[in-house]
C-alpha cells in the first residue's frame, strides 16, 4: 500500500485558471529518468493524471519493475512534483509512486520535502546532486554522437571536428538536445561554445584527442539506448495499459 506524496499549500498562481490534465502532462514531460534521459511520459511512466476545477492535480507513476533504483525513482517522483506543483493554477499536488518496494519511503520523503540522504537514513551516503550530475554528462557524451556522427559521415575529420563551434553545425533537434543538457551542466553552450568539449570540465579537446572521445560517445549512446529498450519491454510486460503520453516503439 503506498502512501501518498501530497502538498495542501497553494500552488505558484493559485487564483490563475487550473491547468488541465494536458498542461500537467505537458510539465511532466520536462521530467526525465535520469539514466534513460528520456521524458517519463514517453518512457511510459506515467499512469493516470487529473486535475480538479480547483486546481487539485493527481498523479501516479509507475517504473518497469518492483525493484527499479530508490535513487532513481526517488529523483522522479521529486522532479514531478516539483514540476507539477510549479504552474499556475495549481491548488494542492498528489503524487504516488505505485508498486515499487520503496514506494512509501519515496512518497513520504518527497511529501516531507526530506531530500534522499534523510529518506533513506542510516541507508543513502549523502543526496543526489552529483549522481544526476553524471547521468547529465552521459547524456552529453550520447548526444555529442547524434550531433557528430553525420557530420563525420559527411567527410569532417577530427581537426575539423575539434575546430567546429555550435553555432557552426546544421540546427537540429539533436544539437538544441545536446545544448539544452550542456547548459543544466552549467557548461558552455552558445554559438561560440567548441562542439567537442571534456563533459567534466568544459574544456575544449584537442584534435587528437577526438576520435577516443567520439568513440566513447557512441558507447555511451548505444548503451542509454539499450536501456531504454530493455525498461520499455519490461513496463509492456508489467502493464497491459499504455501510459499517458507514452510513445510507441
Amino acid at each position: 500500500m503506498s502512501t501518498t506524496v501530497t502538498d495542501q499549500s497553494r500552488g505558484a498562481s493559485p487564483g490563475g485558471r487550473p491547468p488541465g490534465t494536458p498542461g500537467v502532462l505537458a510539465a511532466l514531460e520536462t521530467v526525465r529518468d535520469p539514466e534513460l534521459d528520456e521524458p517519463i511520459t514517453s518512457l511510459g511512466f506515467v499512469a493516470s493524471c487529473t486535475v480538479s476545477a480547483d486546481g487539485d492535480a493527481r498523479v501516479r507513476l509507475r517504473l518497469p519493475t518492483y525493484f527499479c533504483a530508490p535513487n532513481f525513482a526517488f529523483l522522479m517522483v521529486a522532479d514531478a512534483y516539483d514540476a507539477v506543483s510549479a504552474m499556475p493554477g495549481v491548488r494542492t499536488v498528489e503524487v504516488v509512486l505505485e508498486d515499487h518496494f520503496a514506494a512509501d519511503v519515496i512518497n513520504g520523503g518527497v511529501a516531507a520535502r526530506a531530500g534522499f540522504a534523510r529518506s533513506f537514513d542510516g541507508e543513502a551516503v549523502g543526496e543526489l546532486h552529483e549522481l544526476r550530475a553524471d547521468f547529465l554528462r552521459k547524456a552529453v557524451m550520447a548526444g555529442t554522437d547524434q550531433v557528430c556522427r553525420p557530420l563525420a559521415a559527411a567527410g569532417r575529420g577530427p581537426d575539423a571536428l575539434a575546430g567546429l563551434t555550435l553555432g557552426e553545425v546544421p540546427p537540429s533537434p539533436a544539437l538544441a538536445r545536446l545544448r539544452q543538457r550542456r547548459a543544466e551542466l552549467g557548461l558552455p553552450a552558445g554559438d561560440d561554445a567548441p562542439l567537442l568539449i571534456d563533459p567534466a570540465t568544459g574544456s575544449p579537446l584537442a584534435p587528437d584527442a577526438v576520435p577516443l572521445h567520439l568513440r566513447r560517445a557512441h558507447t555511451t549512446r548505444i548503451s542509454i539506448e539499450a536501456n531504454t529498450g530493455i525498461c520499455r519491454g519490461m513496463l509492456r510486460h508489467r502493464y497491459a495499459a499504455s501510459g499517458l503520453g507514452e510513445e510507441d516503439q
